[in-house]
């Protein structure tokens, strides 16, 4: 199955790009609504809701979660992966000598 998915229909709100940081951490619903503050149904909501930006439909054959969290990745980065200390795979030499990001400069 192969997914049609949409780059932004619209700006995230900063509780959208918290949540979807979290999400991108590994995080459950439980715990993003632990750490926010809020309750597991506004952090689903959110989650239902910025899919639906980004054009993902859950279905019986992907996981919502998954590919929201590869195409929040692709639009805003691997923010979650420096949270986490892993190391950008993207490094180059530049020509001053220092290890840069060729992918997220």
């Amino acid at each position: 199955m192969s997914a049609d998915i949409t780059i932004l229909a619209r700006e995230l709100t900063p509780f959208e790009r918290l949540v979807m940081d979290l999400l991108c951490e590994g995080k459950s619903n439980a715990a993003i609504a632990h750490e926010t503050s809020h309750t597991e149904k506004v952090v689903e909501n959110t989650v239902s809701r910025t899919a639906k930006t980004f054009g993902i439909k859950a279905d019986g054959d992907t996981n919502l979660r998954v590919l929201l969290a590869l195409a929040y990745r692709t639009h805003y980065g691997d923010k979650a992966f420096e949270r986490l200390g892993i190391a950008c795979q993207h490094m180059e030499l530049a020509s001053d000598g220092k290890y840069v990001c060729t992918r997220h400069l």
